[in-house]
């Protein structure tokens, strides 16, 4: 699906910092900064001390990295954790739609609070840039999950106003093959379900797998100028066609769509595509013109490397050009292993 380079020379001997580190995106993402790149120090900064435990088993002998108990919640840890950071990766969120339509406020605290304290403490730390990990819920959301996520985007554009020194950015992108608590990983664990449970036959989504959003987030972060959003162009597919790879024996009973959900996913709105350039591989949205931004100076450079996005435009997982075939999906999941 993607090819990875390598040597990424402008994070040479820089500081790393990844928020939710000990996630499924985190812990894989900083194993693969410490393989291929030369980075000074990787700090992993979590509040959840087992999986802390069980990353620092798997990276026994790796002198480069740090070890970072706190929340996102509490903003003096994490002043006290970015002192001397360059790079900030925000990775850390409560993710569960129908979990967080039950406990609203907990998302709010975390996804929306717990930004903005990552904010304010980059900027007093002065690190030179903050990349916030967004989602394809955060546009035109319908569930508490994507409103906080959409919030936590337009305070990280926000951001920019508030800083000589550090730049702010997002990347959204869909669902990551192979995530924990996936509905990948669910059939994977049971290949042999005599029924499964399917919400809609017509539902898509957008799938990216981990080496892409590696290279997305490597994309954003050594071309970011401040208060752009950072979207990758990938494949959708058919959730139905997604059981047919995995489980092809199984049974199937509809239960219908969950508190939340959506039928397609979008990661590019029509309002979006006004202000957005196609670039090779990804979209950037940038920001509005206005007292924050001089949007054809500050990101000049960006412009010149693509061309704008057709009015009215928009990127949803059912209206797709590109599509994953279940022989493709199955060859994407056949090197995933199940804890």
């Amino acid at each position: 699906m993607t090819t990875m380079p390598k040597n990424f020379s402008f994070l040479k001997d820089k500081t790393v910092l990844i928020t939710g580190g000990t996630g499924s995106f985190g812990k894989n993402f900083a194993k693969h900064l410490l393989a291929e790149t030369e980075i000074k120090k990787l700090i992993i900064f979590s509040r959840d001390e087992w999986k802390h435990f069980q990353m620092k088993e798997e990276l026994k002998g790796e002198t480069r990295v740090r070890f970072f108990l706190g929340d996102v919640r509490d903003v003096e840890r994490l002043r006290r954790a970015f002192n001397g950071v360059d790079i900030v990766v925000h990775a850390a969120a409560l993710k569960q739609v129908p979990m967080l339509e039950y406990n609203p406020f907990e998302a709010v605290k975390t996804n929306i609070l717990g930004t903005q304290n990552v904010i304010e403490a980059s900027i007093d730390a002065e690190v030179e840039k903050v990349l916030l990990v967004s989602t394809d819920k955060a546009a035109q959301p319908i569930n508490l999950y994507g409103s906080t996520k959409l919030c936590a985007e337009k305070l990280t554009v926000a951001g920019n106003a508030y800083s000589m020194h550090t730049k702010f950015a997002c990347v959204r992108y869909g669902n990551v093959i192979g995530s924990r608590g996936s509905i990948v990983e669910t059939l994977l664990k049971n290949p042999k379900a005599a029924e499964v449970h399917i919400t809609h036959e017509e539902m898509t989504r957008f799938w990216i797998d981990l080496p892409g959003s590696f290279k997305l987030v490597l994309f954003a972060l050594e071309h970011m100028e401040g208060g752009e959003i950072i979207v990758p162009k990938i494949p959708s597919m058919r959730l139905a066609d997604l059981f047919t790879a995995l489980v092809p024996k199984a049974k199937r009973k509809t239960v219908g769509i969950r508190p939340g959900e959506k039928l397609h996913e979008m990661l590019l709105t029509k309002e979006e595509s006004r202000r957005a350039v196609s670039l090779a591989g990804y979209f950037a949205i940038l920001p509005e013109d206005g007292e924050t931004f001089d949007v054809k100076k500050r990101f000049a450079k960006i412009i010149k490397m693509g061309k704008p996005v057709p009015a009215d435009f928009h990127y949803t997982s059912n209206e797709n050009s590109e599509w994953l075939t279940e022989k493709e999906f199955k060859a994407l999941v056949k090197n995933f292993s199940v804890a």
